[in-house]
């Protein structure tokens, strides 16, 4: 069986002259390159330097086909999407021809005429991945109008979460993003990893007011008793950075800023540190790396947007922040610093829900669920 993929993934040329892209979806197309005789991923291809994050194919049986690389905040960039629309149709069309199978994965900029398109003029078999947030109520236009056309079409789609009045051909899907090897690596931790004070808190993502980076700072800056804190590593990079360390330099607490970091980079981190900070009002789905870290015993203190609070349970193996203020922030960390070590222990997610997001699972579910 052969497989099509049509995303927006960055690709890029490394020095070597390999096509490498974002490391968590070409992780996930390797795994899925196991069940298919034939890969095909149509996605962008830009002609810059390839972040740290940034993996190869491990596979021959999958084929990169490029297209131009679209899409931005500016009107001119939304243009341009329809510009090249025509040529980025051709090749779905032209490969569509050479699979049994297609998965488009949204929300992204050419899903807003790739869906209806292969709606209407497509018999081939196939699923959409929905990976933002199917719940939100007022989500950009584009992304609005692929989940209206999504809701009304008949291929299954997968999702983030469990919602009311779901669509039968909507399947709730956990994002794979923990191998094997990782999950052997993060048993050991999670027996190991102790939670006494001096504590080291942890983000990994954009570094943006909407990720909640601003109030991260901030919430720390508030604390009283800043001698429960050694460290809060900040993993990423984004258009406000200098400004975020000099706020956190006011803040009497030790901030690390890491910048981009390959994947065992940040695993290391993951590893030692005692939580993970997401306070995000960005439209997430379930993020890939709250799961990744609490693969490594870190316990989540995240906000609930979208299917968040569907698995990370207040008091019980996190904390959930509502109102997802820096008010509230700072208490949730003044509290946490009361907690006994063993009570804190206990809160460290069980193996159960971390299978969820293997690639073995998510395999299973593909074969038995979609194929």
């Amino acid at each position: 069986m052969k497989l099509l993929i049509i995303s927006h993934t960055e690709h890029y040329t490394d020095n070597n002259g390999v096509i490498v892209g974002w490391g968590p979806t070409l992780t996930e197309i390797n795994y899925l390159a196991t069940i298919f005789d034939e890969v095909y991923h149509i996605a962008t291809h830009l002609d810059s330097v390839p972040p740290p994050s940034s993996l190869p194919y491990t596979s021959s049986n999958i084929h990169f086909i490029a297209i131009p690389y679209t899409g931005g905040k500016r009107l001119i960039d939304k243009f341009d999407i329809v510009w090249n629309a025509p040529c980025t149709i051709l090749k779905v069309f032209k490969t569509l021809k050479k699979v049994d199978v297609f998965q488009l994965r949204a929300p992204t900029g050419i899903g807003v005429y790739l869906i209806p398109i292969l709606m209407f003029f497509s018999n081939r078999k196939g699923w959409f991945k929905y990976a933002g947030n199917w719940s939100q109520e007022n989500p950009p236009f584009g992304y609005a109008i692929q989940r209206w056309f999504l809701k009304r079409q008949k291929r299954k789609v997968t999702i983030n979460g469990k919602w009311p009045k779901q669509p039968e051909q909507c399947l709730t899907f956990e994002n794979p993003c923990i191998t094997e090897k990782y999950q052997d690596e993060g048993v050991k931790v999670l027996v190991e990893k102790e939670f006494k004070p001096p504590f080291i808190y942890c983000f990994a993502g954009r570094l943006e007011d909407e990720k909640g980076v601003r109030r991260i700072i901030e919430a720390f800056a508030l604390l009283e008793d800043k001698t429960k804190v050694k460290e809060v590593h900040l993993i990423g990079n984004g258009e406000n950075i200098q400004e975020y360390k000099v706020l956190a330099r006011k803040t009497e607490i030790a901030f690390v800023f890491h910048g981009f970091l390959n994947f065992n980079d940040v695993f290391k981190i993951f590893k030692k540190a005692h939580f993970f900070l997401l306070p995000s009002s960005a439209s997430e789905g379930f993020p890939k790396v709250i799961a990744e870290s609490l693969n490594f015993g870190c316990i989540p203190i995240v906000s609930d947007v979208s299917s968040i609070g569907q698995y990370i349970k207040n008091g019980e193996n996190g904390f959930v922040l509502d109102p997802n203020t820096v008010n509230n922030l700072k208490d949730i960390l003044e509290e946490i610093h009361r907690f006994k070590p063993h009570e804190l222990k206990e809160m460290q997610s069980e193996q159960a829900l971390i299978k969820l997001f293997t690639y073995q699972y998510y395999l299973h579910r593909i074969k038995t669920d979609i194929i």
